[in-house]
């Protein structure tokens, strides 16, 4: 059951909560959109989000985009657990998809029919009860099940410390002279619960910022 989109007046308050937090942040919500994290719903079913991620890792977006047309035609038009798990590992190869893709995209398949991983149902399901069902499958890793959650189910709390552009954001926000660990971002991100998935947007959308001023 996909989850209803966050009220515009409710993402408002989270973004002054997070201004009033930390200062430093005022100025990056002032000068940038509002925060789209679960604004519209997804297009896309849960299993067809994930094989999405596992598609475009490491991969430019066109070519991504590609391989995704590539595998939604040998589906049949809708890429599902059972139109996935028919297909061979040769008919994936030959689309593009690498064999430890391969290898991923058919694991995930088959939990999602087997139900050891709910996947229709994993709105329900609490945030560290979703990170360990999909990290327990063959080449899902944390970034793929943070950005999952963040961008999929709508979580508003995940705190994506494993991205670099996240770490490079919050560094450039807080004017930093040296790199921030992961580890050290984790504890800096404390204060900001519930609402840490904003705060990593708003990372992001600080060097979108910085990106388009140097443009002009």
């Amino acid at each position: 059951m996909a989850k209803a989109p966050i009220p515009r007046a409710k993402m408002q308050r989270i973004v002054a909560e997070i201004s009033d937090t930390d200062k430093r942040f005022a100025k990056v919500i002032s000068e940038s959109p509002l925060c789209t994290i679960g604004s519209t719903p997804s297009p896309e079913s849960n299993f067809q989000s994930l094989v999405s991620s596992v598609i475009s890792q490491q991969l430019a977006v066109r070519a991504a985009e590609t391989i995704h047309g590539r595998l939604t035609d040998l589906a049949r038009g809708q890429i599902t657990p059972l139109r996935v798990a028919k297909l061979t590992d040769a008919q994936l190869r030959e689309i593009g998809v690498s064999g430890a893709k391969t290898k991923t995209i058919q694991g995930l398949a088959q939990a999602a029919i087997t139900g050891s991983v709910p996947i229709d149902d994993l709105q329900e399901i609490p945030d560290a009860e979703v990170f360990e069902l999909l990290t327990s499958l063959w080449g899902i890793g944390p970034w793929t099940v943070d950005m999952f959650m963040m961008f999929q189910l709508h979580r508003l709390d995940i705190w994506p410390t494993g991205d670099l552009g996240v770490r490079r954001g919050w560094e450039s926000i807080h004017k930093l002279s040296e790199e921030i660990a992961p580890k050290a971002l984790d504890l800096k991100g404390e204060k900001f619960r519930p609402y840490r998935s904003v705060v990593a947007w708003y990372c992001w959308r600080h060097l979108d910022n910085l990106k388009q001023s140097k443009k002009k």
